[in-house]
């Protein structure tokens, strides 16, 4: 399975948990390294970390023994973006393919990144990207 490289862009907020949880685990290949009733937090390539939250439980402040975490959240599809290896593009394609999720968009940046894109099952805009997509990256 190919692997993620980082997280270029992020900030997401899921209808179901379970199910969310279980598309990042299983198609993008993230481990899950904290799991609560209001969120799942994943290892993207043991470097950075994706916090999905139920959507409105993310709403109120939360308070934990270090301090207080204050209300965040979002409604309706946003967009982020992941690291890969352009050696591994046409591998991402393939298992996308074959798990049924169509690719929305290609871009060829002129920097000579590649991105593509597709949909989770909250619809949020997803990418990979290569690098090339950025001056820093």
């Amino acid at each position: 399975m190919p692997k993620v490289t980082g997280i270029v862009e992020t900030g997401l907020d899921v209808d179901d948990l379970e199910a969310s949880a279980d598309f990042y685990h299983r198609i993008l290949g993230f481990e899950i390294i904290a799991r609560s009733e209001r969120l799942c937090a994943f290892s993207i390539a043991g470097r950075d970390v994706l916090i999905l939250f139920e959507r409105e439980e993310s709403a109120p402040a939360v308070e934990i023994p270090g301090g207080i975490i204050p209300p965040h959240g979002s409604t309706g599809p946003i967009h982020f973006a992941f690291a890969i290896d352009p050696g591994e593009l046409p591998q991402w394609e393939t298992l996308l393919a074959a798990n049924g999720i169509p690719i929305e968009s290609r871009v060829h940046w002129e920097r000579g990144g590649t991105s593509i894109y597709f949909r989770d099952r909250d619809n949020h805009l997803l990418e990979l990207a290569t690098p090339g997509v950025w001056s820093i990256y």
